[in-house]
């Protein structure tokens, strides 16, 4: 086998390749990274929604807590208002 000349090895476009081939591959490629971006930042808007979740039932949690524990309390003054009731 002979060696490619310089001219050969080097590479190049045939004339056979039409523009509009080249044109569609590069509105292809343009229309496949339009679309990878646009997913990406779904991505990210729902990674937001979801650390902004996590933080309301952390928050609903903690005050659920508190309303347990006010409703003890008032189940306290209510019996003692009750007993301060009945003794008069």
């Amino acid at each position: 086998m002979k060696e490619p000349t310089e001219e050969e090895a080097h590479w190049h476009l045939d004339k056979r390749v039409q523009i509009a081939l080249i044109l569609a591959l590069v509105m292809q490629t343009a229309g496949a990274l339009t679309w990878a971006g646009a997913a990406s930042e779904r991505i990210s808007q729902l990674e937001r929604r979801t650390s902004e979740s996590s933080e309301i039932g952390e928050r609903t949690a903690r005050v659920e807590e508190q309303v347990r524990y006010m409703r003890t309390i008032l189940d306290r003054i209510e019996q003692k208002l009750d007993r301060v009731v009945e003794r008069e």
